[in-house]
């Protein structure tokens, strides 16, 4: 079984960068989901997907899987790229862009 060492990303429904500090590390699935033919629900018998562990940082969630024997994936985060915005720019005389709302 594989597991994936990662940062998890920012959520699209907030500003901020809470719970995105911590590594996590999650068991990749080992079979297929199954549909219940009676009720429609989605489900399976592998319960290591809803074992999600978290790390203050890459090098310690590294070493619980070797010291566990897990093989492990890791995915390094692309560096954010900040654009400053100035408000006041908005309405400055020298725009390139016409204003639209």
């Amino acid at each position: 079984m594989r597991a994936r060492i990662y940062l998890p990303p920012k959520s699209a429904m907030q500003s901020g960068l809470a719970r995105t500090q911590r590594w996590v590390l999650e068991y990749e699935p080992e079979r297929q989901k199954t549909r219940d033919p009676v009720m429609g629900w989605t489900g399976g018998d592998d319960t290591r997907q809803q074992l999600r562990l978290s790390f203050e940082t890459r090098e310690a969630a590294i070493a619980y899987a070797e010291a566990e024997g897990i093989a492990y994936d890791v995915e390094i985060p692309v560096e954010r790229v900040r654009k400053p915005k100035v408000y006041a720019d908005n309405f400055r005389f020298d725009r390139k862009e016409n204003w639209t709302h």
